[in-house]
C-alpha cells in the first residue's frame, strides 16, 4: 500500500511529513485488503517511509 500510495506525499518545504492515510486505506479497501490490519500497520511503515526518504534528501527528522 505504501508503494500504490506514494503519489500521495505530504510535503513540507524540503521534506517529507507523510502520506495521506486516508486515500492509502481507501486504496487499501478497493483491492480488498483487510483494513483493520492496514489501521495497524500504513502508521509504521509511513513513519519508515517517512525517515528514509528525508535521510536520503539530507534531511533530519
Amino acid at each position: 500500500m505504501l508503494t500504490r500510495s506514494a503519489g500521495q506525499l505530504r510535503l513540507a518545504p524540503g521534506a517529507v511529513i507523510g502520506i495521506d492515510l486516508t486515500v492509502a486505506l481507501s486504496l487499501g479497501a478497493a483491492f480488498g485488503y483487510d483494513l483493520h490490519a492496514l489501521a495497524e500497520l500504513l502508521p509504521a511503515g509511513e513513519a519508515g517511509l517517512v525517515r528514509t526518504l528525508n535521510e536520503r534528501n539530507g534531511r533530519e527528522n
